[in-house]
């Protein structure tokens, strides 16, 4: 009898990465740690000038669960993502889950985002519901976020409670169905976008409770343009067919 051919992994993990040359290999071997067996990292460098392209291939190398996609140059947290997401699908990914490189989100909560999407389609690491929480920000950026999420809840009219949050798991449905080709979001207005279009979909969204820890090594990516885009791109969306 002919072999099987191998099963495809079930998670597929997304780390886009920037200049996280002392985080990558660190949270690599941490995310693996708390996958099952049938799983994936699928790293997205965007050509960083600290040699995390190189680390990435190294890893890649000596372990075949782990994959590396190398863009030509920064072009923002969306794109990167987007670009991970197809590869993901191509690669008969059936959960997809996006989190940072940098330990502000910990790996340990990997097994209750994929968990969660048993029932339902979109599982989000959420700081603002019972049990969550975020360390080390200090009062302005906490206002940020926490009224980051509040002013794009007003605008869309949705009951989420995180909506800039960036640790989530898809099912692969919701991916084919959103339309990844029309999300123009570069900044955290992408996580807004994605959560808004699965709930207009009428994919079943949870919050999931995390406490996000604000990162040990490297540079925050969050800049006044990010926020300026959110702020003019959020209550846009409504209008907007996809």
């Amino acid at each position: 009898m002919p072999e099987a051919p191998p099963q495809a992994p079930d998670a597929w993990v997304i780390l886009p990465t920037y200049n996280e040359a002392e985080n990558l290999e660190r949270i690599v071997g941490a995310v693996l740690e708390q996958l099952p067996a049938s799983r994936r990292i699928l790293i997205v460098d965007d050509n960083s000038p600290d040699g995390t392209g190189e680390i990435a291939d190294r890893l890649a190398e000596a372990d075949d669960s782990i994959g590396v996609l190398h863009r030509a140059q920064k072009d923002g947290l969306g794109p990167a993502y987007l670009a991970g997401f197809r590869v993901a699908l191509d690669g008969g990914a059936e959960r997809i889950i996006e989190m940072d490189a940098d330990f502000s989100h910990d790996p340990s909560y990997l097994p209750a985002l994929i968990e969660a999407t048993e029932h339902a389609d979109l599982a989000i690491g959420s700081r603002y519901v019972p049990g969550g929480g975020i360390t080390d920000w200090g009062p302005m950026r906490r206002f940020i976020s926490r009224g980051g999420s509040a002013y794009a809840r007003v605008a869309l009219g949705l009951p989420v409670k995180d909506l800039t949050g960036g640790f989530k798991c898809f099912r692969r449905i919701v991916l084919e169905e959103i339309n990844l080709d029309t999300i123009e979001a570069r900044g955290y207005a992408f996580q807004v976008e994605t959560t808004f279009r699965a709930i207009k979909a009428g994919f079943r969204v949870v919050e999931v409770p995390i406490v996000f820890k604000d990162r040990a090594d490297g540079t925050s990516k969050m800049s006044k343009g990010i926020v300026a885009e959110a702020m003019w791109r959020v209550p846009a969306m409504r209008f907007r067919r996809w």
